[in-house]
């Protein structure tokens, strides 16, 4: 069985002023395997970013399902959100979301304190992430001293003490350089590697060819996706570079 089955999503907003019903998303079927790495790739209004609010419990969709582990999580009560997240979903996104007033040290525990993890547990794992990811030197110091990669990798540490189920990352590389782009990458590799599952929103090419598959939303549907098959990561940026400029074009993609 998937880890993550999508089943006919459906997400339907209606504007503040004069009622307009707006469709984000329409039909929307797929699923992810355990330790499987998935790229989700569209233009701007697609319906992508919309579709990571809803896996990441933070949207409801209008109508569908979505199942992590067998469970169904748009069902899930609201004052119950919050323990599921912690439980179940580490997060990244593009503009890290750490708190300036903590250290990278503090920010990487926060989950584990508000579940309620005893500290000598705690401190095992971040030591051991912390030099995973080459930031153990940094963590006493606070987001405003160190870089844009340095705040990303402490930002992946922070998702990944719980353990998580699934990894979601919202345009993990958008603020990034390419030196630390590349060296993020390298960590999510790793990752992918020793079996995490992740599911990555991104514009970046460079960034999608990494992941197993690519999924390309168009006006709020899976339009075409892509398996990396025996592809190298070049092979990979080339097809996904030639499936976008179709799309973008409006045609349809041939394998």
């Amino acid at each position: 069985m998937p880890l993550l089955e999508v089943k006919e999503l459906k997400k339907i907003y209606t504007t503040r002023f004069g009622g307009n019903k707006v469709e984000a998303l329409r039909n929307v079927n797929f699923s992810v395997e355990e330790g499987e790495y998935v790229a989700i790739m569209g233009e701007s209004g697609s319906g992508k970013t919309t579709l990571l609010n809803i896996l990441a419990t933070v949207d409801r969709p209008t109508s569908g399902e979505v199942i992590l582990n067998g469970k169904n999580i748009t069902g899930i009560k609201e004052g119950e959100l919050a323990k599921f997240r912690r439980e179940h979903l580490g997060f990244v996104y593009q503009d890290f979301n750490l708190l300036d007033t903590f250290s990278l040290e503090d920010n990487i525990y926060l989950p584990l304190v508000l579940a309620g993890k005893k500290y000598p547990d705690a401190s095992m794992k971040l030591k051991e992430l912390a030099e995973r990811l080459g930031i153990y030197k940094l963590l006493k110091k606070y987001p405003y001293e160190v870089s844009g990669g340095q705040k990303q990798r402490a930002a992946v540490a922070r998702a990944m003490i719980t353990k998580p189920e699934i990894l979601l990352a919202d345009e993990p590389t958008g603020a990034l350089d390419s030196k630390s782009t590349g060296d993020l990458l390298t960590v999510f590799s790793d990752l992918h590697d020793e079996g995490q599952t992740i599911l990555m929103v991104t514009h970046s090419v460079r960034a999608a060819s990494h992941a197993d598959r690519v999924l390309f939303i168009k006006d709020g549907e899976i339009f075409h996706e892509l398996y990396r098959g025996n592809l190298t990561n070049d092979d990979m940026y080339r097809r996904i570079s030639e499936s976008l400029t179709v799309l973008l074009a409006g045609g349809e993609v041939h394998e």
